[in-house]
């Protein structure tokens, strides 16, 4: 480990003025000494290092374990949002299609009259209707 210091027994018109309370009138001036010293602190700057090393680490995992919930919500809400979406879409045909069914009723007396034929079982002057009922003597009991 190397240390100079400077003694400067004659200031120079840039130093401060020499203190009467320094004994032989002599200053060590430390800003001077500080810019030619030169020294070697071995483990202990590879130690420093390290550890603020380590540091930034222990503070991105940190961050990290901060975030991963956030991520796992975010990407929740975006599985739940596309269902949604498409869940819209399948309601809007049911829609569109019942709009075109009520349309096609209220306009085509051919739909108004199959419409009556089968749901509430009209027929026509001179049409035998005929209902089938379905037998549950075949049917297996659920448990």
């Amino acid at each position: 480990m190397e240390t100079r210091l400077a003694l400067n027994p004659s200031p120079a018109a840039s130093a401060p003025p020499i203190s009467p309370s320094v004994p032989g009138g002599h200053l060590f001036y430390c800003a001077h000494a500080m810019k030619e010293e030169s020294v070697d602190l071995g483990i202990w700057d590879k130690l420093t290092r390290a550890v603020m090393v380590l540091l930034v680490a222990a503070v991105a995992v940190g961050i990290g374990f901060l975030c991963v919930p956030l991520i796992q919500q975010n990407e929740r809400m975006r599985q739940r949002n596309l269902e949604l979406e498409s869940q819209i879409q399948r309601e809007e045909e049911v829609g569109r299609h019942l709009k075109a069914t009520l349309d096609a009723q209220r306009s085509d007396p051919k739909a108004v009259e199959r419409l009556a034929r089968e749901k509430l079982g009209y027929a026509k002057p001179g049409e035998v209707v005929i209902r089938f009922q379905e037998t549950t003597t075949n049917a297996v009991p659920v448990p």
